[in-house]
């Protein structure tokens, strides 16, 4: 059986040619990334390109991730660099122009919502400064860790309630960039609430597109308003990096499984994110630690893997893609299937896939085939977590690629069928005609009636094939 938790990549200088990323895709990659911090659009718009003639040679899925900036502050171009803070310095951030002695925030409001005694981070943590005054635009620190510090490093304040918003007009450029080139997912930063999923939701509505929004929990406002976000967001982005920096570090790994089992129990796909393999940028071989990371992410539930840095700049983007699904795979050994049995059915959608889990566990199935337009009855499949593959046969080319981030989901397009036993008989016959499954094999099919409407799943069968 082919790996079942899936890979997305980060295309960067390092992995922006055809035959790397080719050769990334038969390694294992069933995602790309496109960071929206670094590059052009029109940079991003070759690789857009690019993304699409591999997936055309290939015959597979690509399905692509645009993943916004956010409101990232960050301090501005220091005067000498690197400046050097030591512990004990006074050092003066502001939100005003440029001057000689103080440090440019990006943020023109954080002179207004920093408070005396509050935390200052530049660097994801590496300096901690803290407020001791506020005087007009000029935030007065103290460093408390310091270093040599260098220009556009990024700004994390985790105990101050900021108002910056959820989309920066930088993120609204880059979302009808997105929408444009036909993006499959947009990952939203820095969410904190439902409300931030809702604004971008809306204004994907206004450009009349319907993309998936993943939403990335990153600050400790969001951990605790997940329930919430579930609801309105189509997928989960573990994101460490800042999620490491806004919370005792220590929290991280024990907050990591929550947010993974939360978005298993909603059947939202889940991606977890950053450093996992990240000394591949440099070194051909991962660290025993990266590889039990990589592991107990999968162990925990996953849907996806993250790569970032690893084949965005890194020296080995092929090496690091065969080396992530190779420890997936070997996890995936010892996955604990009869965990996902307990998860509840909302919905009559949930019970039919539960049963179908169930049944494959029962009677010695090759397959569950669910036949889908909107992918929803895949994804409910794949919440269960069957031992057996999952192949999503769907005539909608933007679900076919969409699936391509569902634990354990294989798509498959076919042409649209007319009638419920077309339907059963197409889907069998392409897993058959790809030689998945063969004759006197049992597989068991989803399906509705009336067949092409969305949210019609009503129809559970054990087919042999003949």
């Amino acid at each position: 059986m082919k790996k079942r938790t899936k890979i997305v990549a980060t295309l960067g200088p390092a992995s922006s040619d055809k035959k790397t990323l080719r050769r990334m895709v038969e390694a294992g990659l069933n995602v790309v990334r496109l960071n929206m911090s670094h590059g052009t659009h029109e940079e991003h718009r070759r690789r857009v390109e690019l993304v699409r003639s591999v997936e055309s040679e290939l015959k597979t899925p690509l399905p692509i991730l645009v993943d916004l900036c956010g409101p990232k502050i960050r301090i501005g171009k220091l005067q000498k660099e690197p400046l050097f803070l030591h512990r004990g310095d006074t050092v003066i951030l502001t939100t005003g122009k440029p001057q000689k002695g103080k440090i440019t925030v990006n943020y023109p409001n954080l002179h207004k919502e920093v408070k005396k005694g509050e935390a200052i981070l530049l660097a994801d943590g590496a300096f901690r400064l803290r407020v001791k005054e506020v005087r007009g635009r000029d935030i007065v620190c103290e460093v408390l860790v310091g270093g040599p510090l260098t220009s556009h490093k990024g700004v994390n304040l985790p105990h101050s309630k900021l108002s910056v918003p959820a989309l920066t007009e930088k993120d609204r450029e880059d979302v009808k960039f997105a929408v444009e080139v036909g993006a499959d997912f947009i990952a939203l930063s820095f969410v904190r609430t439902a409300s931030d999923v809702l604004e971008l939701k809306e204004l994907l509505k206004s450009l009349n597109s319907t993309v998936p929004v993943i939403a990335k929990i990153e600050k400790p406002e969001a951990v605790k308003n997940v329930d919430e976000i579930l609801k309105v967001a189509d997928g989960l982005m573990v994101a460490r990096g800042d999620l490491g920096v806004e919370l005792p570090i220590e929290k991280v790994p024990v907050i990591q499984k929550q947010l993974i089992r939360k978005a298993n129990e909603a059947g939202k796909p889940v991606i977890t994110a950053t450093q996992m393999l990240k000394s591949m940028v440099d070194l051909p071989v991962p660290t025993r630690a990266e590889v039990t990371d990589v592991a107990n992410a999968v162990l925990d539930g996953t849907d996806a893997l993250m790569l970032s840095e690893e084949t965005a700049v890194g020296k080995y983007p092929v090496k690091v893609v065969k080396t992530m699904a190779k420890v997936a795979r070997e996890a995936e050994k010892i996955y604990p299937y009869k965990r996902y049995m307990e998860l509840p059915a909302q919905t009559l959608q949930d019970s039919l896939a539960k049963s179908a889990c169930n049944l494959s566990r029962e009677v010695k199935v090759k397959a569950i085939i669910p036949f889908t337009r909107s992918g929803a009855t895949a994804i409910a499949v794949a919440k269960y977590r069957p031992p057996v593959p999952i192949y999503a046969v769907t005539h909608d080319r933007e679900t076919f690629r969409r699936l391509n981030l569902v634990w354990g989901v294989e798509p498959l397009l076919t042409v649209p069928p007319d009638t419920t036993d077309k339907v059963i008989a197409q889907s069998v016959g392409l897993a058959a005609s790809r030689g998945i499954v063969k004759k006197g094999d049992k597989v068991i099919v989803l399906a509705g009636a009336p067949t092409g409407v969305p949210g019609t799943t009503n129809l559970l069968k054990v087919v042999t094939v003949n």
